[in-house]
């Protein structure tokens, strides 16, 4: 049985940023995740998705942000369970748990940090009749290498971050880029919203609003998308690729039947103080999570990590004093895998 202070449910960037967090207080981690490698969507689904709103980066690709993490992290050493899904969880007398996974792989720990994203998730299909029959023939629902795209005409369609964001990507990539969208509002970022418009304007990106894609058009390969216009009824447009970016359908999958109090697919946690769930000792944090006023961002997931943690060092040792005094930007020690110092050392108190 694999034995930890806290376990991690969930490898993505908030899991991982809690190995972080709890390395600062000198607490050891373990992360379990279904996926065979770290870094959940942004290893799996959108590597080369540039992502905007972390702090101190204007700009970072979301699988560059997880080798981060990982360098950040390796310091303090976590163990991995990967390419397995937590199954079963189970409350000993002593107050700790027992997770098991499909493969029948058991974890102890005290305290449960469920960082699990969106759940087990699938992309949502737009309902077109023949779509099915070009899957990897010029449809393709996950964006993972940009450079397959390189001087070839591509329809996007959604009106979300993402395919705005890789609208926005691929106009300096693909011959021409067309989006597709229902409504002439867009739900993602307003400033995403207007950096298409003003690609739209410089004729770097076909702009096609109120309108959906209800034809795929092709034999044994797709040659164009058939589109249905509020106005301008039927309209046909030359495509090598066509792209539905219409978000995942979550799934909370074994987890959901651990006890938990579960809102609209998502965990309910108590974001008054720590993020803990309606079972002491287990945490939810990350998209998997809800409360009042969530967001659902990297950085909220960052934010609840820190906290957490914080609850789970008193929940692990209810008698000690813990005060966080700072921390320096300069590593930590061991930080390159060696025994040398660090010129700078992350400074706390334990009392």
């Amino acid at each position: 049985m694999i034995k930890t202070d806290i376990l991690i449910i969930g490898a993505g960037p908030t899991g991982l940023f809690t190995v972080f967090e709890a390395g600062l207080l000198k607490l050891k981690t373990h992360l379990i995740d279904a996926l065979p490698q770290p870094g959940g969507q942004c290893s799996e689904i959108y590597p080369k998705k540039p992502i905007y709103d972390i702090p101190g980066f204007p700009e970072i690709l979301a699988g560059d942000l997880v080798d981060n993490l990982m360098e950040q992290i390796r310091p303090f050493e976590p163990g991995f369970t990967l390419g397995e899904r937590a199954e079963t969880i189970e409350r000993l007398e002593d107050d700790t748990f027992v997770v098991t996974t499909n493969r029948g792989t058991k974890h102890n720990a005290p305290v449960v940090a469920i960082a699990g994203g969106l759940g087990s998730f699938e992309p949502r299909k737009p309902p077109i009749p023949n779509i099915a029959n070009f899957e990897d023939k010029g449809v393709a629902y996950i964006i993972r290498d940009p450079e397959v795209y390189r001087d070839k005409r591509v329809v996007i369609a959604g009106g979300g971050d993402s395919a705005l964001d890789w609208s926005i990507f691929l106009a300096d990539v693909a011959s021409e880029v067309t989006l597709v969208h229902r409504r002439n509002e867009f739900r993602g970022a307003l400033d995403s919203v207007e950096k298409v418009a003003e690609l739209s304007k410089a004729g770097k990106i076909n702009l096609v609003t109120e309108a959906e894609v209800k034809e795929i058009i092709g034999e044994e390969e797709l040659t164009g998308v058939g589109i249905k216009h509020k106005t301008k009824g039927d309209l046909q447009i030359d495509a090598d690729y066509f792209i539905p970016l219409f978000g995942l359908s979550p799934k909370l999958g074994p987890i959901g039947d651990w006890g938990l109090e579960i809102e609209k697919n998502a965990i309910k946690v108590n974001n008054a103080y720590d993020y803990q769930t309606n079972i002491p000792g287990i945490y939810a944090i990350g998209d998997v999570n809800t409360y009042k006023g969530k967001l659902k961002l990297i950085l909220s997931g960052f934010h609840e990590a820190a906290v957490m943690c914080q609850s789970a060092y008193q929940r692990i040792f209810p008698d000690k004093k813990y005060v966080m005094k700072y921390t320096t930007v300069g590593g930590v020690e061991g930080f390159d895998g060696t025994k040398k110092e660090a010129k700078k050392e992350v400074v706390k108190a334990i009392n």
